[in-house]
Order: C-alpha cells, then sequence, then structure tokens
C-alpha cells in the first residue's frame, strides 16, 4: 500500500450471523480491483483499518486465511457507532479496508513445531485465521500436532459453529470447545477456559501457545500455561484489544517503547515481560 492513509475499495459479498444474538457477524469481502487483492498480502495475526464513510473506522484483526482465496473475511462485534454501522450494512455494499497492518504470526518460526491455539469470545477470529492457514493442504506437513482451546460466555456465544465440528471429524486437529455456562441442549463441556487448559494439559514439548481472548481470560491462562512448562518466548499474545489507528502515528496504543498497532499486535511473553505491566 504505497500510501498508508488511503484504503482500498471492497463489496460486501456476504454477510453471516454468528451468535444467536445477531451481536457477531461475519463479513465476507471482494477487492473492486483485482490488483488490489493482488497486493493485500497478509499473514494470519494481521488486521486492517474497515472504513465506512460518514461513520469513520475501526481495527479489526482478519479472520480469514490467505489460504482461502481472494475473499476477505472479518467478524465483528457490534459495539459502538461504527460496527453498529456495519451491522445495518447488506451484501453488495462497498466499504474501504486500509491495511494489512501489524506484525501477525511468526509463521516460520512455528514449522515443525506443536501448536495449542486458546481463544475465547469473539477474540477468536484471528486465531480462526491461523488455524485454517496451519491445516491447509499446503501446509499442514510444515507444522506438528494441532490444539484449539476455544470457549464462549454460552453456547449462542460461540463462533464458526460449523466450521469447528467439521474440524473435529479431522484426525489431525484436537478441537475442545467448552461454555462458562451451558443452556438449552448444550451436552459439550463447561468450565472456564483457564480451567479447562489445566484440565486439557496439552504438552509444551516443542510447541507454542497462541492465545488471544478477554483480558480476564488471558491474565489467569498465563500462569496454566507456565505450570505446564511453556517457556515465555513461546507463548504468544495478541493484543488486538489495543489496536488504535494502525500505523503508530495517533500514539493511544503503546506500552512503554512498543506502538502494538506497528509492533503488533502480535508479542511473545518474553517481550511483553520487559514492558511496563498495561496489557
Amino acid at each position: 500500500m504505497d500510501n498508508p492513509y488511503l484504503p482500498f475499495q471492497v463489496r460486501i459479498e456476504a454477510i453471516e450471523a454468528e451468535t444467536d444474538d445477531r451481536s457477531l457477524k461475519t463479513f465476507s469481502l471482494r477487492f473492486l480491483r483485482s490488483e488490489d487483492a493482488e497486493s493485500f498480502r497478509y499473514r494470519p495475526g494481521q488486521f486492517a483499518e474497515i472504513s465506512l464513510a460518514g461513520r469513520g473506522e475501526i481495527p479489526i484483526g482478519m479472520a480469514s486465511s490467505p489460504t482461502e482465496g481472494e475473499l476477505l473475511s472479518f467478524t465483528i462485534n457490534r459495539a459502538g457507532i461504527v460496527t453498529s454501522a456495519l451491522h445495518n450494512l447488506r451484501a453488495g455494499d462497498l466499504l474501504g479496508v486500509r491495511g494489512p497492518l501489524g506484525n501477525g504470526f511468526p509463521i516460520e518460526d512455528f514449522e515443525g513445531h506443536n501448536l495449542v491455539i486458546i481463544g475465547g469470545g469473539f477474540a477468536f477470529t484471528t486465531l480462526r485465521s491461523l488455524a485454517v492457514y496451519a491445516m491447509a493442504s499446503e501446509n499442514r506437513s510444515r507444522f506438528g500436532r494441532l490444539t484449539v482451546i476455544y470457549g464462549a460466555r454460552r453456547p449462542g456465544l460461540l463462533l464458526y459453529k460449523k466450521e469447528m465440528a467439521a474440524w473435529r471429524e479431522r484426525d489431525d486437529i484436537e478441537v475442545i470447545v467448552t461454555v462458562d455456562a451451558a443452556e438449552g441442549d448444550w451436552s459439550g463441556r463447561v468450565g472456564f477456559v483457564p480451567t479447562v487448559t489445566k484440565e486439557v494439559a496439552p504438552s509444551s514439548e516443542n510447541a507454542f501457545a497462541l492465545v488471544c481472548g478477554p483480558p480476564i481470560m488471558i491474565k489467569y491462562t498465563l500462569p496454566v500455561l507456565a505450570d505446564l512448562g511453556f517457556p515465555p518466548e513461546r507463548i504468544l499474545l495478541s493484543l488486538e484489544m489495543r489496536m488504535k489507528c494502525g500505523i503508530g502515528i495517533c500514539g493511544r496504543c503503546n506500552i512503554g517503547p512498543k506502538y502494538v498497532c506497528k509492533d503488533g499486535p502480535v508479542f511473545s511473553l518474553a517481550e511483553l515481560s520487559r514492558l511496563p505491566v498495561e496489557f
């Protein structure tokens, strides 16, 4: 992107409500120009600024994987002026996308290692991107065992339900889904993500742990991973909640000398241990 302030134009191809309260929707976007699609090269963990004329822009992590073709997907939580306006749009409407931004996951470092992906709530979106990337036929042999631990407050707030069901049918990935509280006909696991992680006890041998979720989930998951033997340099977190302008100009994302928008949003716990405790 020659000018980081100028967004690419995209058209909404489809919108899918993910949760029963329709507070989370996945937007599938197509670039208007093929050359823009070609130049928008990203990796799992990166994000973009989505803009809507007259409303503003918001930073959102990519939920799609670059292995899935030209469509770009974002799962957006209705939480404010811009996101509410986005939720009122329909297929065919136009948006702006500025990016890709941030550093993403260090895919090359993961090669030959097992991956333990731990997510909570709607923060699972960028972890979904990583999981799909790792499971793609052209990439699967590059990584060892894949373990996904994912939780939401209740069953109706779980994302990507059909996709998760398909993942569980595969023999090359272990998927553990949990909810804080059961409801309806839910017969699956009940428990908080940190507790379930402790119960499942994924091996730290030759493994990276990738964590993204609400701050309180992260706070209580990190000691569990430490007890399991994961070293700080192999625990990676995505600080998506700190993203702002995307290019480190506004200064609102900084933690000590680091800018989450530019130096992150993915950091190792070893890196974060040297910064002020603001995450």
